[in-house]
């Protein structure tokens, strides 16, 4: 990643207005997304990084703390806590692994199982309060990807 030095970038106008930030754009919009999602979630008794983990695990069963995290974006520090909580909600099962006793292995229980039955809805609610269509959405979502891998290749160099 390249250091900013104190010579001013030419990189089309660029300034320092805080509605010119894409960093804001997206803080905002995550903000406001958390909004939507807290009321279609609290029926579920779920937050909504709980909500993305039980996604993982709804798709995959059983999987380690580390490639939860993974797939999250998040490290073993922020998911713990999290996973502990679910699991205190009788949501999922933590054990360590027979193969490795440094890994974490998380499975559903039957109540988490369940719970995906009562979570059905939520994407549709979304898909109402952002008021555009599938195709826009798509293409929301496939941008910021790339934009997000852009990213992670930037800070990993």
């Amino acid at each position: 990643m390249k250091a900013l030095t104190d010579t001013p970038l030419d990189i089309g106008g660029a300034s320092l207005l805080l509605e010119d930030q894409l960093c804001f754009a997206l803080y905002s919009t995550a903000l406001k997304m958390n909004q939507v999602y807290r009321p279609l979630l609290e029926p579920l008794g779920l937050t909504y990084p709980q909500y993305l983990a039980m996604l993982v695990l709804w798709e995959h069963q059983r999987l380690s703390v580390s490639e939860i995290g993974s797939r999250l974006f998040l490290d073993s520090a922020t998911l713990t806590p999290l996973l502990k909580r679910l699991e205190a909600q009788g949501m999922v099962q933590r054990t360590r692994s027979r193969e490795d006793e440094r890994q974490v292995i998380v499975s559903l229980t039957a109540a988490g199982r369940a719970l995906k039955r009562k979570a059905w809805k939520l994407p549709f609610g979304v898909f109402c309060a952002a008021g555009c269509t599938l195709e826009e959405l798509s293409a929301i979502k496939s941008r910021l990807e790339t934009l997000r891998d852009h990213l992670d290749a930037a800070s990993s160099a």
